[in-house]
This record gives C-alpha cells, structure tokens and sequence, in this order.
C-alpha cells in the first residue's frame, strides 16, 4: 500500500506545486494568460481523457503491469517538463504526464480495493486521504521553497525534477512489492468506447476550460451540446456490446446502476467546488497582495493540514458511517468557505495570513472528512471484476469536476476583476471583491452535495458486490 500510495503522492503533489508556480512560470516564459492556464489545464484533460481507458485496459492485462508503466513514464515526462525551453513544449510535456498520470491512478485504488478484505478497506482509503493531506502539505511548501531556492539557476524547474527520485523509487519498489492481480483477458478491447468516451470527455471538458478566456464563443456551447450527443451514443454503444455478450469499457452493469450514478454526480458537485479555488486563490495572494510563492504556499498551509487531521482521524471510523461522513465533510466545507468569505471581505491594503488560519484549517478538515468515504461510498458499488473501470470512472468524473469547478470559479473570478479594473475601482478592493464572488460558488456547491446525499442509499452491504476476497502474491497464490 505505501508503494501505490508513494504513486498517488507523486502525482497529486505535482498538482499542488504547480498552482504555487503559476506567476513565476508566466514571467519565466514570457506566457500568456490563456497559456498559464493550459499549464494546468492540459493536465487536467489529458488526465481525465485517459482514466477510463486505461482504468479497463489495467482489468484486462494486468494492473500491475499497467500501474509500472505509468509510473515510468509519469517520471519521463516530469523530466520532460522540467526541462522544457518553452511554453508550447512544456505543454505539450503536461499533455503526456497526464496520460501517464491516467494510466496509474486509476490501478491504485482498483489494486487496494481488491488486495483487503472489506473490514480493512475503511483503513486503506483513509490511507489514500492521508497521503493526499501529506502531498496538499509538501506541495506549496516544496514548492516555494524550491523556487526560492533558484537551485543553480533553473527557477521554476526543480518543481517538475523532483518527480525523477521518487519515480524511480516507486518503479524498484513495485517489482518487489506490490502483488498481481487477476486480470481477465478475455476481455476485448471496446475501441469503439474508447473513442466515444473520449470524445464526450473532450468536448465537454475543452470548451469548459477555454470558454472564459476567450469570451464563451458560439463553438463552446455548440461543443457542450454535443458532448451530451457522444455521451448518449456512448451509451448506446456500451448496451449494443452487453447485448452481443462483448466486453465494454464501462459496463452497462454500472450504467445502469443508480447508486453508482447518484455516487458519479455527488463526486463531480463536490470537486467542482475544490479545484478552481486554489487557482483563484493563489491569484488573489500573489498577484492581488504581492505575496511570493513560499508566502503564499505558507498562508494556505492549514487547509492541507485539516485534510492531513481529518484522513488520521477517519481512519479509526474504518467503513461505518460514510454518509453521514460525507455530508458533515460537505458542512465543515460550507462553514469554512462562508468564514473565508468574511475574512477575505474585511481585506484591505494587505493581507494578515493569520486571519486566513482558521477558514481554511476548517476547510481542509471537511475535505479529508468526506473525500475517503466518499471514494469507499462510490466503489462499494461496483463488483470486483470491474473495479479498475469503476476507480477509472470516479477519477474521470473526479477531473471533469474539477474542469467544471475551474471554468466557472475562473469566469466568475476574472470576469469580474476585469468589469472592477475597467470601472476604475482600486486593484485590491477588486481583488476582494473578485474572490468572494468567486466563494460564493463554492458554498453553492457544497450545499448542492449534502441535497444530493438524500437521495443516496446505503451501499450494498461488503461481501456483496465489494466482498472480494484480499490478493496474494502470485507466489503464495
């Protein structure tokens, strides 16, 4: 389990290194806007495209085998970014690394769901809570350290060059660790779904994340309606294969099962409400009040810190409760966001990060609450044999969350800090403004999840469908 979760660590801490790195790489590479954010976002596309996809591929010829290739080419890639002597290079170079990305989150929790026994599960997901807390620390902290430190003149670099020690490690450590897991080859490879899939993740999640900077063209809506077509010929596509007893790239078992749908809304809603804020919020200290990125990364370190707490304290719940779990994650998430609302509000020609302790040590305990049971919740609907498509869908509808999340956060925030600067009201007071516009969203989307949660039914009792028994290693087995 440390070995998958020393994976999932290297993964998320890129994410929350590069949100520090932003405005030094913007005047580092002399970027655009619209470029900085493609930093991110190419990612964030390339990640969710390929979830589902490799999430299948890893059922049918092995996890294991699809986990290690992941790993070393997330570690190429980070390489790629790090040396990358310009922003089109660097990225086309997140493109790849999220790919990669794609291919070994979704074999982390399919391999954990299948290698405990269901009254152990609570503890290994909590586990995976933890190490998100653990890399929300180190990331903005690293971060700013690393950039500050300007080690031998390369910047920003280093904060994509870290990625190469852990990488290798994880590669040694999987051989000699981590255990195979059945695969079925008998599964053919659905091309068709693949392509559909694709195609309804990108022209949903494009347009999101484009349309705000270039004003919301006719051809951004045009895509979204047309991602609703591809999503119902996918569907189409996936019921005429179960039909023709032929493998599918998300069972209709699952398309079909309404816990595991409400669960795939619930999960989009809720990280909706996360991704975009730490964007804006990074604006906000950097570019709004002058902060640099070890400052900002420091002022931010309580949330973090909360989700490191909460993913401690949820794994003495092990599997019990989740729901309620959920919905009082969700509640600490709207109590803590309303308080950063009057903090942010009462802002004035500079920022006290004391002020900035308690909303956000309060945030991040909600997220670490919910964010374990909420996975468990999810996945303990789907039967083993699919659990590498099933973990392969939650983190997609995870990204596009995230991508819904960024383009309305984005549009809101920058909207209307442009209409505020154009009016002629000082920069600070519409940075203020700007942010707790931005905020108000967030509350909406946590009380949006605790609505959504009334209609969630308990999952099926483990053992049921989630009852597989633990793995062994192919040797003892």
């Amino acid at each position: 389990m440390f070995v998958l979760l020393l994976a999932a660590f290297m993964n998320l801490i890129d994410v929350t290194i590069v949100n520090v790195a932003l405005p030094r790489l913007q005047v580092s590479l002399d970027a655009t806007s619209t470029e900085i954010e493609w930093v991110v976002a190419a990612y964030v596309l390339a990640f969710a495209l390929g979830l589902l996809p490799f999430g299948r591929l890893g059922d049918t010829i092995g996890r294991k085998l699809m986990f290690q290739a992941g790993v070393v080419l997330f570690t190429l890639f980070s390489a790629a970014c790090g040396l990358a002597p310009s922003m089109q290079t660097l990225i086309v170079a997140r493109v790849f690394q999220g790919l990669a990305g794609a291919m070994m989150m979704p074999q982390v929790l399919a391999i954990a769901q299948l290698m405990f026994p269901p009254q152990e599960r609570g503890v290994a997901f909590s586990l995976f809570g933890l190490t998100a807390g653990l890399a929300s620390v180190a990331g903005p902290l690293t971060g700013g350290l690393l950039i500050g430190a300007d080690i031998y003149g390369l910047d920003w670099r280093p904060i994509f060059l870290v990625n190469i020690p852990l990488g290798v490690l994880t590669v040694v450590a999987t051989a000699m660790l981590v255990p195979q897991t059945p695969s079925n080859p008998a599964l053919r490879h659905d091309v068709g779904g693949i392509v559909l899939a694709a195609l309804t993740v990108f022209l949903l999640v494009f347009p999101l994340i484009e349309g705000h900077s270039l004003g919301w063209p006719l051809w951004t809506f045009v895509m979204l309606g047309l991602s609703a077509v591809s999503a119902f010929a996918f569907q189409w596509h996936e019921a005429r294969r179960a039909r023709a007893n032929l493998s599918q790239l998300l069972p209709v078992t699952l398309l079909h099962n309404g816990g595991f749908l409400l669960g795939m809304t619930i999960v989009t809603v809720f990280f909706s409400g996360v991704a975009g804020f730490f964007i804006v919020l990074a604006v906000f200290l950097q570019t709004g009040f002058g902060l640099s990125p070890l400052e900002s990364g420091l002022t931010t370190v309580p949330f973090p810190i909360g989700v490191l707490l909460a993913s401690i304290a949820s794994g003495r719940f092990a599997g019990r409760w989740p729901r309620l779990r959920i919905a009082g994650g969700a509640g600490a998430l709207i109590l803590g966001m309303i308080l950063l609302f009057v903090v942010v509000r009462s802002v004035g020609q500079a920022v006290d990060h004391w002020q900035f302790v308690a909303p956000l040590l309060i945030c991040g305990f909600g997220l670490g609450t919910a964010i374990s049971s909420l996975f468990q919740t999810v996945l303990a609907n789907v039967p083993p044999q699919d659990s590498g498509s099933g973990s392969g869908a939650l983190q997609s509808f995870q990204q596009i969350g995230g991508a819904i999340g960024i383009a309305i956060t984005g549009q809101i925030f920058f909207s209307s800090l442009a209409a505020r600067l154009g009016a002629g009201i000082p920069a600070g007071q519409a940075y203020v403004d700007s942010m707790g516009n931005a905020l108000v969203f967030e509350i909406l989307a946590f009380v949006a999840v605790i609505l959504l949660l009334l209609f969630l039914k308990p999952a099926p009792a483990q053992g049921v469908h989630g009852g597989a028994r633990p793995v062994q290693p192919v040797a003892e087995a």
